[in-house]
């Protein structure tokens, strides 16, 4: 085989599993260029000949995987998510394994799927995601964290979350596959695929291949009010506990456009960016290939 490896310093906690990887997988014959980035990095430029190789191995968070992932969507090029940063909500929601030489033997005997992405416009930029994206609160949520990920893990993200107990609310204005209403709330999420830490799922259904984005306003007036409805998911993994709770209100669509009074920031896949709302996102049917396990091969195929 002949491996790209994308290796991101900037993600997790830099323990260098990514060359275990390596010398599990390589074989007589094998070809394996290994290019290492950090946030400055263009992914533009380390992915200009990706279609020389047979799989790309994006190494990192999943902010990593989902720039590699935008860079190749619609290419049909398989792409491995390398579980190297905090949360790596991907692999989890892919069922894939976590050792080094458990993935080497799955890049070569693993099945590929096409699964969604998301993609996010504000003016004149643009932003693929794989897992969940939104504005408000889950923005403010990945902003806190950053500082305290690699020594608290996906622990950060509670601790942010209720280090903020009483997040800013706006009024918003969204446009849902061409049908406007207005709302009231401390954020939006747009979710891809569903599963988040600890095994809770955030939506009824872990659908990421079919061609929606499921999209939840946090209506809750603090972050208490979030919190049984997240233990009813820890608890109920069918999702039911958040369409009836009255701290969100769920809906559904493939083109969403957001704005808010007053704005608010925006993340995606954990990445914050430095910008604010109107924001319109659409979903990209089938654009990523990912290489995956038996289990997330039952699970999706």
């Amino acid at each position: 085989m002949k491996l790209l490896i994308i290796n991101n310093l900037s993600s997790g906690y830099g323990e260098g599993a990514i060359y275990d990887f390596i010398r599990s997988f390589a074989a007589a014959g094998d070809e394996v260029s290994l290019r290492v980035v950090d946030e400055h990095s263009s992914f533009a430029d380390m992915l200009r000949d990706a279609r020389d190789f047979d799989a790309v191995v994006a190494s990192g968070g999943d902010g990593t995987v989902a720039s590699v992932c935008y860079q190749l969507r619609g290419s049909g090029i398989p792409v491995l998510p390398f579980p190297a940063g905090t949360a790596n909500l991907l692999a989890l929601n892919l069922w894939s394994p976590s050792e080094p030489h458990a993935l080497a033997r799955l890049i070569r005997q693993g099945k590929q799927l096409d699964f969604d992405m998301g993609e996010i416009q504000v003016g004149e930029q643009s932003h693929g995601f794989t897992i969940m994206a939104g504005c408000g609160y889950d923005a403010v949520i990945m902003n806190d964290a950053q500082s305290s990920k690699r020594l608290l893990g996906p622990m950060a993200y509670f601790k942010a979350a209720f280090s903020n107990p009483t997040p800013p609310k706006s009024h918003f204005n969204i446009t849902i596959d061409g049908k406007s209403i207005e709302k009231d709330g401390v954020g939006i999420i747009l979710i891809n695929f569903s599963k988040i830490q600890f095994d809770i799922s955030i939506a009824t259904k872990n659908l990421p291949r079919d061609g929606k984005f499921d999209l939840l306003v946090l209506t809750s007036q603090t972050a208490w009010d979030l919190l049984p409805t997240v233990v009813g998911a820890a608890i109920d993994h069918s999702g039911t506990p958040l369409e009836k709770s009255d701290a969100v209100e769920f809906y559904q669509g493939s083109t969403i456009e957001i704005d808010a009074n007053p704005p608010m920031n925006l993340q995606f896949d954990g990445e914050t960016i430095n910008t604010t709302t109107p924001f319109k996102a659409q979903i990209l049917p089938k654009a990523a290939r990912f290489i995956v396990s038996d289990q997330g091969y039952e699970e999706f195929a």
